[in-house]
């Protein structure tokens, strides 16, 4: 009996210290976040190695559906509605399936996300979208399995991006940033503050709309405030300029350089001695 309850307590022991064993993982698991202009897209995924392998062709199959990574297949969540490759794709979380091949793969974002591994074949019930991505050979290798977002200057839209040994491949993705920035300029409207104002009229000169609706919102923006701030008659000067009035422009250019001046803001103070001087001529 007593060799009994000393053999169990060998083995609790034991596997008491193999269960504080760490390890690392052979495809360490990923996240990687990007806002695309007003919508953040998320991607969680496992990143294998190449370590000397061939890698498609062969440990990745041609003309097979893929996890697109390892272990759990790869999820990818967007916060609004947006667009692949001009088709829709609702808010929600995805699992992204590949199919590659020598000169393109298909990217399917499927419903059922929560699973291990890729499925034998697509249910296409929950293929929510499926597009196909030009293949890019690369002069050289990336060791490890890499999904990140490119392509970010215009707020509207962004690209999707896999790599993994040579190979490149994008997928185009357009979000309703216009839509979005048009729709709380709308509300805002309806009872807006100063920084309300200036928010929509910095947007739409930015963006290049309407210069006069731009210069309306900057002049309310102001005149809202007891004492407007520096950059807001940094931003009314330029709206004016743009409208041809450089009489207008210089006059808000310079009580922007005084307060700059006084606040110590060396970047105001240089960009409006600059613009003051432009517009002079």
């Amino acid at each position: 009996m007593k060799f009994k309850i000393f053999t169990f307590l060998m083995v609790a022991a034991t596997l008491s210290i193999q269960a504080q064993i760490k390890t690392p993982a052979p495809s360490p698991g990923s996240t990687v976040s990007q806002m695309i202009g007003l919508t953040e897209a998320t991607v969680e995924y496992s990143r294998p190695a190449v370590k000397g392998r061939t890698i498609f062709g062969d440990l990745v199959p041609y003309g097979k559906i893929w996890r697109t990574g390892a272990n759990m297949r790869t999820k990818i969540t967007f916060s609004t509605d947006v667009s692949i490759d001009g088709n829709d794709l609702k808010s929600g979380t995805y699992a992204i399936l590949t199919v590659p091949n020598t000169d393109a793969w298909d990217v399917i974002f499927y419903t059922e996300y929560d699973a291990g591994g890729a499925p034998a074949e697509l249910d296409e019930s929950k293929v929510a979208l499926k597009t196909s991505a030009k293949v890019n050979n690369m002069d050289f290798s990336i060791e490890s399995f890499s999904i990140g977002f490119g392509d970010l200057a215009d707020p509207n839209s962004g690209t999707i991006y896999f790599m993994w040994a040579n190979v490149y491949v994008e997928v185009k993705i357009n979000v309703p940033t216009d839509q979005i920035s048009m729709k709380s300029i709308d509300q805002a409207m309806a009872g807006p503050s100063s920084n309300d104002y200036f928010s929509a009229s910095s947007y739409y000169f930015n963006e290049g709309k309407d210069m006069n609706k731009a210069k309306e919102w900057v002049d309310k923006a102001i005149e809202l405030r007891k004492e407007p701030a520096f950059w807001q008659l940094r931003q009314q000067s330029l709206i004016y300029a743009t409208l041809g009035d450089k009489k207008g422009a210089i006059k808000s250019a310079k009580k922007s350089l005084e307060l700059a001046t006084t606040a110590g803001n060396d970047d105001y103070v240089k960009m409006n001695t600059e613009s003051i001087a432009e517009w002079s001529k």
